[in-house]
């Protein structure tokens, strides 16, 4: 399975943000919307990606004053990402070397969308799913001794 077959299960909504916003701006949104990313552009690229465990940084490096902090303060700059013809066990690898929980899609510097760990994991069971099925079917079609196959 291919990076661009989950996305197409998953969709392609994006969320995205401005480095030079808070960080209170960008916990709203997350919350709002229920994602633990948001991809950071500035002047039309991806310069970067907040994902949950930057804030919780964020948040504690800042203490009582965590809210105004930058996005730009707080981001991963430049984070690995995946292009849309990646096999999965090469993203699942990607992600478990470089502990990245999210992974940015980019197609020729076009942000397609973010996979994370959980859309992986997803895949993964649907695809040993539809797996065992064709084999519990095979099985229940086994050939009868004499008979060809």
């Amino acid at each position: 399975m291919q990076v661009s077959e989950i996305l197409a299960i998953k969709g392609k909504v994006l969320y995205t943000i401005a480095p030079n916003r808070s960080l209170s701006e960008a916990v709203a949104i997350m919350n709002e919307q229920d994602v633990g990313s948001l991809v950071v552009f500035e002047h039309g690229k991806m310069a970067g990606i907040l994902t949950f465990r930057e804030v919780l940084h964020a948040v504690q490096a800042g203490g009582t004053e965590w809210a105004g902090t930058t996005i730009a303060d707080a981001m991963v700059r430049d984070p690995l990402s995946a292009g849309p013809n990646m096999e999965m066990d090469e993203l699942r690898r990607h992600m478990v070397d470089h502990h990245q929980r999210y992974m940015p899609v980019m197609d020729d510097g076009t942000l397609l969308g973010v996979i994370s760990f959980h859309d992986v994991a997803k895949a993964v069971l649907e695809e040993q799913s539809f797996e065992n099925r064709m084999l519990k079917n095979y099985i229940r079609n086994w050939p009868e001794e004499g008979e060809e196959a």
